[in-house]
């Protein structure tokens, strides 16, 4: 089973804008948005060194990520893929 952390904060400007973008994409995957200041165990656990990193978990393993924001056709391939 596929889920997707999407790892932000809530002063990061870029953050507003990919959930902006994400609210948009057509998936049926879960994306569950982890703040970093709230969530310091679980940022420290996937080595996030920057905001906004959206990961793919499959099985609760991670499978892919990436860094930054992303067009909706980029973050739409990039779920399929």
């Amino acid at each position: 089973m596929k889920k997707v952390l999407k790892f932000q904060a809530s002063w990061c400007g870029p953050c507003k804008m990919l959930s902006k973008t994400l609210s948009q994409v057509n998936t049926d995957i879960e994306i569950e948005e982890v703040d970093i200041d709230a969530n310091a165990e679980l940022t420290s656990q996937y080595r996030i060194r920057g905001v906004p990193t959206v990961v793919m978990l499959e099985n609760n393993v991670e499978v892919k990520r990436f860094v930054g924001v992303k067009s909706k056709d980029e973050i739409e391939n990039w779920l399929n893929v």
